[in-house]
């Protein structure tokens, strides 16, 4: 999907002639780039690290591996696929240096067949204290999650790719990635069935 920002005028170009407008030389094309990924990457790279000022270095330094790099683009991927892959590589080389794993800051998961979103807004003091308790219990579930489970629910579930962009990013077959992100789910499913069981009736 292409988003739309004021600095490039509402137009419809594409990220991969924006970076083909950079490798020429157009500097305006990469500053456009940045502000069109740099949320979202910071939001994916955030829920890996479980720490924004790490999720903010990381971030930066894939921006700067773009701009030092940006003749190693091909348009044989869309350019979504290859920066985060950069971004992907940066956080677990961070969560390979650390020596003790790290809470993972997640809002809500969602599955294709059911729907496990937190509510943000509360209506009372009782609903909000619920409300947090039960984001505390699904980031625990999430952070349980084998690495190689973890990173594809959220490339999936959380930030919404295709499973075949999904194989591109990780660099691992399209069929690897359906069979991990169903049994990511199943396992959180399973660690989560007593939450949703015990809610009241609405």
């Amino acid at each position: 999907m292409i988003t739309k920002t004021k600095d490039d005028k509402k137009s419809t170009v594409s990220d991969e002639q924006l970076i083909a407008r950079f490798q020429l030389g157009d500097v305006q094309a990469y500053d456009i780039l940045v502000r069109r990924y740099k949320d979202q990457l910071l939001n994916f790279v955030y829920r890996f690290v479980g720490n924004r000022t790490d999720a903010e270095d990381i971030v930066q330094e894939t921006f700067l591996r773009v701009y030092k790099n940006k003749h190693m683009y091909k348009e044989i991927a869309k350019f979504s696929t290859w920066v985060y892959t950069i971004a992907g590589n940066l956080a677990k080389t961070e969560l390979r240096r650390r020596k003790r794993h790290k809470i993972f800051s997640v809002s809500n998961f969602v599955n294709e067949e059911r729907d496990y979103d937190i509510p943000d807004k509360s209506h009372s003091p009782e609903k909000k204290v619920d409300s947090t308790i039960q984001e505390d219990i699904i980031q625990k579930a999430i952070e349980k999650l084998p690495s190689k489970f973890r990173e594809v629910i959220i490339l999936r579930d959380i930030q919404g790719f295709a499973y075949e962009e999904i194989s591109q990013i990780l660099d691992i077959p399209l069929g690897t990635v359906k069979s991990r992100v169903n049994r990511g789910r199943l396992k959180l499913q399973e660690d989560l069935k007593f939450l949703y069981e015990t809610e009241p009736n609405r």
